[in-house]
């Protein structure tokens, strides 16, 4: 019998968590080696228990789950990671992708949806819900093509440019608030002229054009 795959949870709802961890552990080829309440608390416990594969939320308290993943990739290369979240518009998905996740499955999915996620990344292989690969595919393909710096951009003042690469992460206005040391209010009106300038309508589409042209 092959070793089981070694799983740690990262997921601030703590009932989703419990139920989480309750229910994989059920599988005969899946060991729970630990959970984790918040992002700071996930990249310690990785760093610790070293599992095979990581099952992280987006949404977290201190760190994101783009943040843990941009943090543990570089160091622990062969970690799979798998992304579960409510989120499957393409700016979460792509920070996620191009952060180094290799699965990315939806909570209200079938829990074999991310069995199988976890079982195909621990094999080294890649597995997205089929909603959002099309997407991701896209955007990547889009990317390598390399577009001509878009003239938007040099809109944007030194500030704005760190809320839209800080946004982009999939960070929340307070949470974009802390980390730069500004007033939410300031953040709301950042992002309201960030919006504009780019000639957006959505958070979404201006973390895609950023990606786009490398500003995230």
């Amino acid at each position: 019998m092959s070793r089981p795959i070694r799983l740690l949870i990262a997921e601030d709802e703590r009932l989703t968590r419990e139920n989480l961890a309750r229910l994989l552990a059920l599988e005969d080829d899946i060991e729970i080696v630990g959970t984790a309440a918040d992002g700071e608390e996930a990249v310690g416990l990785v760093r610790q228990r070293q599992p095979h594969v990581l099952l992280t939320d987006i949404q977290m308290p201190r760190r994101t789950g783009v943040e843990v993943i941009q943090a543990l990739k570089p160091e622990l290369p062969d970690l799979g990671i798998v992304v579960l979240t409510i989120y499957h518009d393409d700016a979460h998905v792509f920070a996620a992708v191009k952060a180094g996740a290799m699965g990315y499955v939806l909570k209200d999915g079938p829990l074999d949806d991310t069995l199988a996620a976890i079982r195909a990344v621990a094999r080294g292989e890649a597995l997205l819900h089929p909603s959002i690969a099309a997407r991701v595919l896209s955007e990547f393909n889009r990317i390598r093509t390399a577009p001509e710096p878009d003239s938007r951009f040099t809109e944007l003042t030194e500030r704005e440019l760190e809320v839209l690469k800080t946004l982009a992460t999939g960070k929340r206005n307070k949470e974009i608030a802390d980390s730069l040391f500004i007033a939410e209010k300031t953040v709301k009106n950042h992002v309201s002229a960030i919006l504009w300038k780019l000639q957006v309508n959505t958070r979404a589409e201006a973390a895609l054009l950023a990606a786009r042209q490398g500003f995230a």
